[in-house]
Formats: C-alpha cells, structure tokens, sequence
C-alpha cells in the first residue's frame, strides 16, 4: 500500500496563511476508513479539522475529484441538508504532493453496520428515519439558488452514467468476469424514457458516510462527496437500497439473510414509500433496473479499488477485500435481472 505522508509542520505554515484563525502545531492522522481518496484528521492548536486529498501515483480520468467535492460542500452551507464547513481548496500540489481541502470535524457518531447491532432495538427506526429525511432534503435542494446549475451535464443521466462507468471498469479491469460482461449488455438495452427528473446528487449515499449527532437520531455532516454531480435522484435512492441488499463482506456490512422486523429496520417498501412522501413522487417505475444500475456501478468501483490495490496505490489496508467483491456484485445484479 502507497504511503502517504505528509509533512506536518509545512501543511500548518501553510494552512495558518490560508485559514481564519487557524495556529498551529499540527498533528496529522490519517483515518482508517475510506477506498478512495485518503482523509486525515489534523489535530491543531486552533480546531480540529479534516482533510481530503487526491491518491499519490497515476489516477483514473475524472476520479478523485476533490475540487468538486469542495464545491459542493461550500454550495450547501446554507441548506437543510448537513455538511462539514469548507474552510479551504489547495491546488498546489507541492504543499502535500496532491490536491486537497479542508473542512471542520464533524464529532459524532458513525455507523458501519446497516443492521446498527451498537444500538437498542428501539432506536434504530428513527436512524433510518433521519437517513431518509437527508436523502429527501438532498434532493428537494434548489440547484440553482445553490449555484450549481452547472454541476452537471445535460441529457439522459444513466446513459451517460453507464457509458462513464463502463469506461472506468473496463481502465481498472485485471480478469473477465462474466457476470460483468452480461450486465454491461444489459443496462443500454433496457434503459428507461428520459423524465428530466435531475436533482443535487450524492453518488455514494450510504450510513458510513454520514456523521449522527452522539446523542440524536440526526445526521450531523453528510460525507464522501467525490461522486456528486447533477442526475436522476432515483440513483441514490436505489444506490442506498442496494447497499442495504449486501451481504456482511469485510467492511461493506448489508442486511442480506438479516431479519429486518426482528431488527426493528425499515423495510425497502417503507423507505421508498418515505422518501417519495418527502420529495413528492407518486410512483416509481423499473425499479430493478435502477438496482441493476446501482450493483453495475458499485462494481466498477470495486474494481477500481482492487486495482489500486495490486498497483500498491490504495488509500485503505482492506482494499483487496473489497477490490475482490466485483464478481459477486455483479453476480447478484444478473439474478435480480432474471427474476424480473
């Protein structure tokens, strides 16, 4: 795995010059989550704050966009939905080797096991409840009061989607997986009509990228914002239920073979009956396929981890873990296909 280091007393130099009211000494500490871009907690004098970077080495076009990302989150300041504070982009990679930013730490709670095993049985309903409302309030932004009217592009949102991710599985690609190779065939043909629905997007929205207060069933910061952009809102709503469809491999922990009314856990009907009330939608069609596109994304990402990973190039210790999940992904957006 590709080390990152970062010379503290530099970074604080340059971040008091950069920063209200920022002082140093600096500590640096890089968080242990996270496949992507490497995220460090910055212990000062001042605050504490966080920092996202780009990875060190040869990176995928497009990927690890940390100035979107920043942009975003600056955008939102002012929303109802909950974000870090953006204090600081610098592109100047000589100041740590890469492009990054600052935001402040959001002190709360993190969960990284969707059946919430940490929380009694009666809490954990008003948990997904506030999951529910940060999606909708996600979506029902405004993106042109918010400025980002041109966050993204124009046209059918999943064509252009499975036309990127294609391109990024096929860059990251290490062996035929043909589970993959069918899906990849599948998605073009049976793209639904265009509703020019579009909406702020997360692209990534699942419970361990969200902060909850330590006491309150609330959202705190909403995190991970590399893949946000401009698109069809069902994305992130099929992306979360096809998170919640995984089963517990290494760090990515769903509630396949869980028991949800056991749990105490929404089921997927109650959480889409709950996000369409909150955004005003009356009826969903082709679900499967925004779930085979959700399963057909995720495994291009995972590929791209695993590559990362054999390259020595990755952010997180359990990236081959996860790198290693593209077939099964795959495989099981393949049977949803034909049970359909």
């Amino acid at each position: 795995m590709a080390a990152h280091v970062i010379d503290a007393r530099k970074l604080a130099t340059y971040l008091e010059s950069h920063i209200d009211g920022f002082r140093g000494p600096l500590t640096v500490e890089q968080f242990a989550g996270g496949q992507s871009n490497p995220t460090y907690k910055l212990r000062a004098a001042s605050d504490i704050y966080v920092l996202r970077s780009k990875p060190l080495g040869v990176l995928l076009k497009s990927a690890h966009a940390v100035d979107r990302e920043f942009r975003v989150i600056k955008a939102l300041a002012d929303s109802k939905v909950p974000v870090a504070t953006a204090y600081h982009l610098c592109s100047d990679d000589s100041v740590i080797g890469s492009m990054f930013y600052v935001m402040s730490f959001a002190a709360g709670r993190n969960f990284w096991d969707a059946a919430l095993p940490e929380l009694a049985r009666e809490q954990r309903p008003a948990i997904y409840d506030a999951i529910n409302n940060t999606l909708a309030a996600l979506h029902n932004v405004d993106i042109e009061a918010a400025g980002l009217g041109d966050f993204g592009k124009p046209g059918n949102y999943f064509e252009r989607q499975i036309g990127r991710w294609q391109q990024q599985y096929r860059a990251a690609e290490t062996e035929t997986i043909p589970s993959m190779e069918e899906l990849m065939g599948w998605l073009p043909a049976n793209l639904p009509a265009d509703d020019g629905r579009v909406s702020l997007i997360h692209g990534d929205f699942r419970i361990d990228n969200m902060i909850f207060d330590p006491q309150q069933p609330r959202v705190i910061a909403l995190l991970d914002w590399e893949l946000a952009t401009l698109g069809h809102p069902l994305a992130d709503l099929a992306y979360y239920c096809m998170w919640l469809r995984l089963p517990k491999l290494g760090a990515v922990k769903g509630l396949a073979g869980e028991d949800s009314t056991a749990l105490n856990i929404p089921s997927e009907q109650k959480f889409v009956e709950d996000y369409c009330r909150r955004t005003g939608v009356t009826r969903i069609d082709n679900w499967n396929f925004y779930l085979a596109f959700s399963f057909f994304k995720m495994t291009a990402i995972v590929q791209g981890i695993l590559k990362r990973a054999l390259e020595g190039n990755a952010s997180n210790s359990s990236a081959l873990e996860v790198g290693r999940m593209a077939g099964s992904l795959s495989t099981m957006a393949m049977a949803l296909i034909e049970r359909d």
